[in-house]
């Protein structure tokens, strides 16, 4: 079919070069030669050496031969040779040929495949030869079966690149982290994989990660997948239609094929990682004198117990913990023993000895700042100086034009504050109204604080909470029965916030609103046999989660106008966020769904999605293209040089008419003259 639709195009091609070339003639023009059409058929198979699935092969060393020279792209990525090769290869391309050179024994009664995928191109165009496979048998038969599927991120179903996929005859769970893999393959850029040569029977599939070419489980850090389902290889008569092209892209000739179909072709594996169950401080860190981060490996369980060396540890710290518990900030509250240069203390905690078992383990720490305190004192006298420099300048030039407004602004004594940070002006009613500090929090009086709402030009008082937030130690929540469109202020008295070193605030006052109701919109999502552990998710356009909600039926107002996307994870242990899988305890992620379509919401709308079947699209086709960060391999097709080719002639002769008809055009109005 190809070889017909080649055929086709080299007799045009010639055509057209023929009348380009009378029309140069015709034309007495000089031009470029043209060198004639270009190669568009790929390489082909001629032969090899053993042959191709050939059976009692005894020979390690394979050449194929092709019936021109040939270049193999990306070898490292693109072939796969199963099964799995321990020792690398030897892969060579000279001229016609390819050579491959196993290191490994050779096992006996087994199918080998060499899948070089679309890696083998002509030199010249680089057309390729397309999804070669070369097969061979050490025994007596020859494996044909297939089988071939997806592996998918499990958190959020992005197709994983590059990962292994393998099988053991051995439905043992031990199989996958004792013996390397039998057949195995590797994923392209759509996760999709093939793994061919299997023998008739019955297995476990597997995906991983392998860091360390082991073909097995062997490091808890490896991304890994399994299926719980047992994979028995089969074969039906199947169907498709080919479609033949014509040379101005209309179809030729539609055909209907008959194919062998291997499955099962529809194997969905969800790859993780494994929680990390190694505990260790990984990181210790004092980035000015007054701040400590103690950094683990995993979160812990409880605070660790701190005794100073050089200092007394009571009362001597304010503690603030990260969100997942993994990092812990000590904020040092006494300055005679912040203003040492070396801190030292041993941190007592639960850590994983050699055995793989939380135990009591003691760290001793020894911390000091990047700049030592003397170093700090000499740059502020430095700056002190450069001041007290630049205030006499000043002064002087001031003094000098009598500027009596600029001598008293001079003179006001500058006063470091504590720094605050507050909401923007305009908020949405999902938001909170908060305040935030540069340092821990010593002392707030409520009563300093007030809330105003504008009614009828005058700020009215009304009753307020604020609450400190359980983890941000130093960010406040301020709550009141907000109201769209109505207009607050918030105030706070100079001085009546005082931070851990001293500090206190300048007085604040911020005026702030509440955004319209009929800005917004209301989304539902209306899923099919919902279930209570459902979550379900509202994605912006980046794919990043921005609305959360444990419902059985999707509810989310007062959302802005925009793209929105949706995706759902089933939260079995209904802990409220979603969790990874563990192989030793045959556990699977928890499930991930994705809608397959974006939504446009618009102002003061109300939208609600059809019945969502969760299962009624395969997994690998459920992520909208739009926020799959994985974008598929670009399939590489034959080059259409020679179209291009005719194109430009064709440009060339309009171009050439034309001169011809102004040259034409110019004597025709010289003989009139």
């Amino acid at each position: 079919m190809r070889n017909r639709g080649n055929i086709k195009s080299i007799l045009i091609n010639t055509a057209l070069y023929t009348i380009f070339c009378a029309v140069l003639l015709g034309c007495a023009a000089v031009g470029t030669p043209d060198g004639g059409p270009y190669d568009d058929t790929p390489p082909k198979f001629i032969g090899s050496s053993p042959n191709f699935e050939g059976t009692n092969v005894k020979n390690k060393t394979v050449r194929i031969e092709f019936d021109e020279y040939i270049k193999l792209e990306n070898a490292s990525e693109k072939v796969i040779i199963s099964p799995p090769q321990l020792e690398q290869p030897e892969i060579q391309v000279n001229g016609k040929n390819i050579q491959i050179v196993l290191q490994d024994s050779l096992q006996q009664n087994t199918t080998y495949t060499i899948d070089f995928s679309d890696g083998i191109v002509d030199n010249n165009e680089g057309n390729p030869l397309g999804d070669f496979c070369f097969s061979f048998s050490t025994g007596s038969e020859l494996d044909t079966m297939e089988i071939s599927g997806y592996v998918l991120n499990a958190a959020d179903l992005e197709p994983i690149k590059g990962i292994q996929v393998g099988l053991y005859s051995n439905l043992a769970d031990s199989a996958f982290t004792t013996q390397q893999f039998q057949r195995v393959s590797r994923t392209d850029g759509s996760g999709h994989f093939v793994i061919r040569g299997i023998k008739p029977g019955k297995y476990r599939i597997y995906a991983l990660k392998d860091m360390d070419q082991s073909f097995n489980y062997s490091q808890r850090s490896e991304t890994l997948a399994w299926s719980d389902s047992i994979i028995v290889p089969s074969s039906t008569i199947a169907f498709r239609e080919d479609t033949i092209w014509n040379t101005d892209n209309t179809i030729d000739t539609i055909l209907t094929v008959e194919y062998t179909r291997f499955l099962p072709d529809n194997i969905i594996l969800r790859a993780f990682e494994a929680t990390p169950n190694i505990q260790y401080l990984a990181k210790s860190d004092r980035s000015k004198h007054e701040k400590i981060d103690l950094e683990f490996a995993i979160p812990v369980d409880s605070m660790p117990v701190i005794k100073g060396l050089n200092f007394d540890e009571k009362n001597a710290y304010i503690v603030e913990h990260s969100a997942r518990f993994d990092t812990i900030t000590l904020w040092m509250s006494d300055s005679t023993i912040y203003y040492n240069d070396t801190l030292k203390f041993s941190l007592q905690y639960m850590a994983t000895d050699t055995n793989g078992i939380l135990v009591d383990h003691i760290d001793t720490l020894a911390l000091s700042p990047k700049r030592s305190r003397a170093r700090i004192l000499q740059d502020e006298q430095k700056r002190a100086e450069a001041e007290q420099e630049k205030f006499e300048k000043e002064l002087k030039r001031l003094e000098r034009n009598g500027d009596s407004i600029g001598l008293a602004r001079l003179m006001q004594p500058k006063t470091k504050f504590l720094q605050v940070g507050n909401s923007s002006s305009t908020l949405n009613l999902n938001d909170i109204y908060t305040l935030s500090f540069e340092e821990p929090v010593t002392f707030l009086s409520d009563t300093a604080v007030k809330v105003f709402k504008l009614e009828d030009s005058t700020w009215v008082k009304i009753p307020f909470e604020i609450e400190q937030d359980r983890l941000k130690i130093r960010k406040y929540k301020v709550y009141a029965e907000w109201r769209p469109e109505e207009k607050y202020k918030l105030t706070v008295d100079s001085a009546s916030i005082v931070g851990i070193y001293g500090l206190h605030n300048e007085p604040i006052e911020q005026e702030f609103s509440f955004a319209p109701l009929n800005i917004y919109s209301t989304f539902t999502v209306n899923i099919k046999d919902p279930k209570e552990s459902y979550t379900v998710q509202l994605l912006d356009n980046q794919g990043n989660a921005i609305r959360s909600g444990k419902t059985e039926k999707g509810n989310f107002f007062f959302l802005s106008p925009g793209q929105y996307y949706v995706r759902m994870f089933d939260d079995v242990n209904m802990n409220g966020k979603w969790d990874t899988g563990e192989y030793g305890e045959k556990r699977q992620p928890e499930s991930v769904y994705y809608m397959n379509k974006s939504f446009e919401l618009r102002q003061d709308w109300y939208h609600e999605t059809e019945p969502w079947d969760i299962t009624a699209e395969p997994l690998h086709t459920q992520k909208p293209s739009a926020i799959t960060k994985q974008k598929a391999d670009k399939k590489k097709s034959i080059t259409n040089k020679n179209a291009e080719r005719a194109e430009k002639m064709a440009k060339q002769m309009a171009e050439i008419e034309k001169q011809k008809q102004e040259r034409k055009e110019k004597r025709e109005n010289r003989k009139k003259k």
